[in-house]
C-alpha cells in the first residue's frame, strides 16, 4: 500500500502545490489590476500563468521525483532528472520572454495613452518592436547554452571551441558579415529615428507604408496590398523618400494639359468649390496656376493639401475627376484638340503659280490617276 500512496503523495503534492501557488499568484494580479485598471501591466502578467505553473511543476517534479520510491525511476534517475531539467529551462526561458513582453507592452502603452504626437508614438513602437526582439533571441540563446551545457558531451565540445574560438570568430565575422551589417542597420534605424512604422516611404519607385521592422529586415505594404520585403541596410546606405517625416500632412499637384483659351480664373474659382465638398481636404492651402505652355496646349497646376497620404491621393482623384467633368460639360472649348489651318505659301511664288497649284491639287484629290503637269 505505501508504495502507491507514496508515489502518488508526492506527485499529487507537487501538482496541487503548483496549482495553488498559480492560483494564489493570479489572484493576486487581479486585485491589482481591479485596484489600478489604468494600469495595463498586471492585466497583461496574468498571461504568464501557464508558463509560470509549467515552471513550478517541473520545479517541484525535479526536486522531488527521487522521493517516489519507484524502482523504475530509480532505475532512469539520470535521464528523467535531465529531462525535467531540459523541460525547466525551456519553460523558464518562456516564462522570461511573456514578463519582459508585459513589462515592455505596459511602458509603451502608458507612453502612447500620455503622448498626442503620432510620430512619437509610431518611433517608440518601432523601437519597442525591436527591444523585444532582442530579449527574445537573447533569452532563447542563453536557454539554448544552458540545455546544451546539460550534455556532457557537449561541454567537451564547448571547450574545445573556446580554444580555437579567435579562428572560429574570423571564420564567423567573414562568413556573418551582411548579417551583422543588417543587425546594426536595424539598432541605427530604431534608435535613429530613419523610418518608423506606419511611414510612408517611397523605396524603388514604389509607394507604400512601413508595416513590420525586425532586426535584418524591412516590411512595407503597398497601396495594391502587396508586401516589399528590403534588408535594413538598404535604408542605411540608399536614398529613399519618408512622406511622414516631420510630421504626416502633404502637398500634392493635379496637372491638366489644356487649350489656351481655357478659362483659368473660372477654373480656380472651381477648385475652391470642388474642394470644399472635398471630406480629404484638410483646409491647410490650395492654389491653381499656369505653370507652362507649348504651341498647342498650356499647363495648369493645381495645388492641395491634405492630412496624410491616403487623403492626398483621394483628393487628387477627385479634383482631377470633377474638374475635367466640369470642364467638358461647361467649358468643352477648353479641352485640348488638335488644329487644322492650311499650310503656308513660300513667298518665292508667283500668283499666278499659287492659283494653278491650287487647282492642280483640287483635281488630283478628285482624280488620283490623273498625271501630274509638266514644270519647265
Amino acid at each position: 500500500m505505501e508504495n502507491v500512496l507514496r508515489p502518488l503523495t508526492v506527485l499529487g503534492g507537487a501538482v496541487l502545490l503548483a496549482l495553488a501557488i498559480g492560483w494564489a499568484a493570479d489572484l493576486l494580479l487581479r486585485r491589482a489590476d481591479r485596484r489600478r485598471p489604468g494600469v495595463p501591466l498586471w492585466g497583461l502578467l496574468r498571461e504568464c500563468r501557464t508558463p509560470l505553473r509549467l515552471v513550478l511543476l517541473t520545479a517541484l517534479l525535479r526536486g522531488s521525483f527521487r522521493e517516489t520510491g519507484w524502482g523504475i525511476l530509480e532505475d532512469h534517475d539520470a535521464g528523467i532528472g535531465r529531462a525535467l531539467s531540459l523541460v525547466l529551462i525551456g519553460a523558464g526561458a518562456w516564462l522570461a520572454v511573456r514578463i519582459a513582453s508585459a513589462v515592455v507592452e505596459s511602458a509603451y502603452d502608458r507612453y502612447a495613452s500620455a503622448t498626442r504626437d503620432p510620430a512619437r508614438v509610431r518611433r517608440v513602437r518601432t523601437q519597442v518592436t525591436l527591444i523585444m526582439r532582442i530579449v527574445t533571441a537573447v533569452v532563447v540563446v542563453v536557454a539554448v547554452a544552458a540545455i546544451l551545457l546539460t550534455f556532457p558531451d557537449m561541454r567537451a565540445l564547448g571547450t574545445s571551441m573556446l580554444a580555437s574560438a579567435g579562428i572560429i570568430g574570423i571564420v564567423a565575422g567573414i562568413a556573418a558579415q551582411s548579417t551583422l551589417g543588417n543587425l546594426f542597420a536595424g539598432f541605427q534605424i530604431a534608435f535613429g529615428d530613419m523610418v518608423r512604422i506606419g511611414d510612408t516611404v517611397v523605396v524603388d519607385g514604389e509607394w507604400g507604408v512601413v508595416e513590420e521592422v525586425t532586426l535584418t529586415f524591412l516590411a512595407v505594404r503597398t497601396w495594391d496590398e502587396r508586401r516589399i520585403t528590403m534588408p535594413v541596410s538598404y535604408f542605411t546606405s540608399k536614398p529613399f523618400e519618408n512622406w511622414s517625416r516631420g510630421g504626416i500632412q502633404m502637398t500634392g499637384t493635379v496637372f491638366f494639359h489644356l487649350d489656351h483659351s481655357a478659362p483659368v480664373p473660372l477654373m480656380r474659382e472651381k477648385l475652391h468649390a470642388i474642394l470644399l465638398e472635398c471630406p480629404a481636404w484638410d483646409g491647410r492651402a490650395w492654389n491653381l496656376a499656369v505653370t507652362d505652355t507649348t504651341p498647342s496646349t498650356m499647363e495648369v497646376r493645381a495645388v492641395v493639401t491634405a492630412k496624410d497620404a491616403d487623403d492626398l491621393w483621394t483628393a487628387r482623384c477627385d479634383v482631377r475627376e470633377r474638374m475635367l467633368a466640369w470642364l467638358a460639360d461647361q467649358h468643352p472649348y477648353a479641352l485640348p484638340r488638335i488644329g487644322m489651318a492650311p499650310a503656308a505659301v513660300l513667298p518665292s511664288q508667283s500668283r499666278t503659280e499659287r492659283e494653278d497649284g491650287d487647282a492642280a491639287g483640287v483635281a488630283r484629290a478628285e482624280d488620283p490617276d490623273r498625271p501630274r503637269p509638266a514644270r519647265g
